[in-house]
């Protein structure tokens, strides 16, 4: 017999599958905006909180959910946005981190150990490519809101910072 916790699992598994439209090599669990998946008789709905408010990815997203679902037999699907919690980089998780890294984008430092204690002061983003902290940020704002454009001195290769929010 099929659980309710069972298709709520199943239809959670398809939807951490779908990918982030400007980061793709992330998926939408992996940046933490997948944030939760009900099942209520046939109905599938996924609760999605953008990584800011007015994020261009988000219907594509949205859309990207509902046609993985539907494609993995769910017919019913309903996806909502929350913007309360608001999203932060401390809910990607830490295998999307290493996916940032591997991709070339210098993942975000966190900042939950801000709380607990003194503050740390970002000396420098160390570059994904040689791994030097020789870096210096050219642009606050890089190929999307969530990232800003960095130069590595040792190796001489552009490359994105994703921003801690």
């Amino acid at each position: 017999m099929v659980t309710t916790a069972t298709r709520r699992e199943a239809a959670w598994a398809v939807a951490a599958t779908v990918t982030d439209p400007e980061v793709p090599v992330l998926t939408i669990e992996d940046l933490g905006v997948l944030r939760d998946v009900t099942v209520d008789g046939e109905r599938v709905t996924v609760t999605l909180t953008p990584t800011y408010s007015g994020c261009p990815a988000l219907d594509a997203m949205r859309d990207d959910v509902i046609l993985a679902l539907t494609a993995g037999g769910f017919d019913d699907v309903e996806v909502r946005t929350t913007l309360s919690p608001a999203w932060t980089t401390d809910w990607m998780t830490d295998a999307g981190k290493r996916k940032l890294t591997e991709f070339g984008i210098a993942p975000p430092s966190g900042r939950a150990a801000l709380a607990q204690g003194p503050i740390r002061l970002r000396l420098a983003v160390k570059c994904p490519r040689c791994g030097s902290i020789d870096t210096r940020e050219v642009s606050r704002f890089g190929s999307t809101s969530c990232k800003a454009l960095y130069e590595c001195r040792a190796c001489l290769e552009p490359f994105d910072h994703f921003k801690a929010i």
